[in-house]
């Protein structure tokens, strides 16, 4: 192997940059306004919540060179090795407003104007691939904003009062340009930093990271950090050593054979969209409230899935449907269920070294009703107090199968195997969905917290298996 290189390099609007001995816990907010004083970058939350950090991070991939959003409160600097990373500064020239900026300016879409900068950058992503959304379009690629002063109505005005051709536009002009330098960063040498508080370790590829975790079985994964972030800017954690993994674009594929999807654990939630939409459109609802836009393009399957939170949105969805995972150590693999992944709260079946490399995902029959509903407090951007996800399938002699998963009813995602087995072999009817409800008793015990009391979260259990009957009621049958 060759000898490791000791800095990341990177662009920052026009200028290269190279960085050596990187802290594990630098966040790219903290280096564009303290050291590079591009302080048009926000902190607002500091959690990848509020959006006022919002800037583009474009990595070059088998189409080409691709922009993002992202939250720079909890990206981490060392993950941006190889990157083009583009902040508000960048737009304005010569003295002159950007379109965005002057319709902003024009429909008084800012007052205080502190979460106007991120604002500016998610509605400039949205218009360089779409310069006539639709109000829907909009408002998703806000979701990842907040405002306090304006009530939205005057941003969703400007974002749809931009005069101006994304394809003069000095991103898209000078594309060629910035991909042949990052072309030039692609050395396939892994990185090694050693800051005073620890080691960062860049895998040039996919066996080179099993290397380093074999090498290092302590260190922490850190595939898009929406979650890792976190434990840095809120808990104040340790996390060295670190491996980055969000650059290996060996575990960003989607594949599908006759009968499953092959996800690699690095597939973002933006980069299943396009997966989810042709194999499961009636999830299209349920995908888009899961996180913002930001957070979409940033955070993984396969991270959502390791880090094992009895509360993620992933696995419900991907148990129902009866997923398998592929766990990797070394050159050795092995396939478990991923309902048998989770032990209990806080540990997962997870050996030292050994990582989640890949998901098997079974395509449903067409006929089978699959719904997968989140609940929680706020409609966007929310964890979610419960989760169900509700695969039926039904033949001539009624229910041939039921796979029922919840998140927030226990320690872990977990089954409701005592309804399932009130509903096999019945007819899909009203009434058996109501004498199937008495199960749910047996299989889950949840607590109360700050998102919800126990007694709501078993009643919301309840009232989604109805919901599920009511919205898709058998051939015949008008739901009640």
């Amino acid at each position: 192997m060759a000898q490791p290189r000791s800095h990341i390099q990177f662009i920052l609007n026009d200028t290269p940059v190279r960085c050596s001995d990187v802290s594990p816990n630098e966040m790219l907010l903290d280096f564009l306004r303290l050291n590079r004083r591009l302080t048009g970058t926000k902190e607002g939350c500091a959690e990848g919540d509020c959006g006022a950090c919002t800037v583009l991070v474009g990595r070059l991939g088998e189409g080409g060179l691709v922009y993002e959003t992202v939250n720079a409160c909890i990206r981490f600097l060392a993950s941006l090795d190889g990157c083009h990373v583009v902040t508000v500064e960048a737009l304005s020239r010569g003295g002159q407003l950007h379109p965005i900026q002057d319709a902003m300016v024009r429909e008084h879409g800012s007052q205080c104007g502190f979460c106007t900068p991120g604002i500016v950058m998610s509605l400039y992503a949205l218009w360089m691939e779409n310069a006539q959304p639709d109000a829907d379009d909009i408002e998703r690629a806000l979701q990842g904003n907040l405002c306090r002063c304006t009530g939205y109505g005057a941003i969703l005005r400007a974002a749809q009062a931009v005069v101006g051709d994304p394809q003069s536009d000095p991103l898209r002009a000078g594309r060629a340009s910035i991909e042949r330098q990052l072309r030039a960063y692609q050395d396939q040498t892994r990185v090694e930093m050693n800051a005073s508080d620890g080691l960062v370790i860049i895998p040039c590829d996919v066996d080179d990271f099993a290397d380093a975790l074999a090498q290092n079985p302590e260190a922490t994964i850190v595939a898009g950090a929406t979650d890792v972030g976190l434990w840095v800017t809120k808990f104040m954690r340790p996390i060295a050593p670190v491996i980055h993994i969000g650059h290996l674009t060996e575990l960003q594929s989607v594949s599908v054979s006759s009968d499953h999807l092959i996800l690699g654990a690095g597939v973002t939630y933006s980069g299943f969209h396009a997966a989810l939409r042709a194999h499961f459109p009636q999830l299209e609802e349920f995908w888009a409230r899961i996180g913002g836009w930001q957070v979409r393009n940033m955070g993984t399957i396969g991270g959502n899935i390791a880090n094992g939170s009895p509360i993620g949105d992933m696995p419900p969805m991907l148990i129902a449907l009866g997923a398998k995972i592929i766990l990797r150590k070394g050159s050795r693999r092995r396939e478990i269920d991923l309902e048998r992944f989770f032990i209990e709260y806080g540990k997962q079946d997870l050996d030292a070294g050994e990582f989640l490399e890949r998901i098997h995902v079974p395509l449903p029959d067409q006929a089978d009703i699959l719904a997968v509903h989140k609940i929680s407090k706020r409609k966007d951007e929310d964890i979610s107090s419960v989760c169900g996800a509700f695969l039926i399938r039904c033949d001539a002699g009624g229910i041939a199968q039921a796979r029922i998963a919840f998140g927030g009813m226990a320690g872990t995602p977990k089954r409701a195997r005592a309804v399932e087995q009130r509903l096999i072999g019945k007819p899909w009817t009203h009434d058996t969905v109501l004498g199937a409800l008495d199960g749910f008793a047996e299989d889950f015990s949840p607590i109360s917290d700050v998102r919800a009391s126990a007694e709501y979260r078993a009643l919301v259990a309840r009232n989604l298996l109805v919901r599920v009957f009511k919205e898709n009621p058998p051939n015949g049958e008008a739901a009640a």
